[in-house]
């Protein structure tokens, strides 16, 4: 059996690592951690204009070694904390640069889900990665809009309540045979 990519994809702080990770440990699948968070952390600064195109093929690459691996520790799930369209998006927003979307969006197809996670936790400061609550606000719409353009199927989690809540609305999505169809709200 083919290992199930699935995508969290959301702006800064909607807890899109803490979901990526409980995932997979519920579910015993495995992790892609975000690129960014590495880059950032080795360079001591964001990315560059004309880092982003490597920023999201590293993405891609992380994403690629992590389903081998699902293949051959025959995982059923593979939980992507990201998608290169997140670097697209922030290409677009930060840069003015949208020449990152048509690779991105093409990319996107290869998930099985795709959760949008809502920027409605509260904003944390983390580093270098955070620019506050309105760019998180300007992100969160790019995001929108580019998956409405693309068209794939997508679920959105929203993310309040507990930690256990928003995990099992998240495992609701997965696991339902209509998943890209179901919007989550914790009860």
């Amino acid at each position: 059996m083919e290992p199930q990519l699935i995508c969290l994809i959301g702006a800064e702080c909607t807890g899109k690592t803490t979901l990526a990770q409980a995932l997979a440990a519920k579910m015993s699948g495995l992790w892609v951690p975000e690129y960014l968070r590495e880059f950032t952390a080795k360079k001591g600064r964001t990315p560059l204009h004309s880092e982003q195109a490597q920023i999201l093929q590293q993405q891609l690459r992380l994403q690629d070694a992590t389903l081998e691996q699902a293949r051959q520790q025959r995982c059923a799930w593979v939980f992507c904390d990201t998608a290169p369209l997140l670097t697209a998006v922030y290409s677009d927003c930060v840069f003015g640069d949208a020449s990152q979307y048509p690779e991105a969006l093409a990319l996107h197809a290869r998930y099985a889900v795709t959760l949008f996670l809502q920027p409605d936790i509260p904003w944390v400061a983390d580093g270098l990665q955070r620019d506050g609550v309105t760019s998180r606000a300007a992100v969160h719409a790019a995001i929108a809009r580019a998956m409405n353009i693309h068209g794939n199927p997508w679920a959105v989690v929203r993310i309040e309540g507990t930690a256990a809540q928003r995990l099992s609305a998240a495992i609701a999505v997965i696991s339902s045979p209509n998943g890209v169809d179901f919007v989550a709200h914790p009860s």
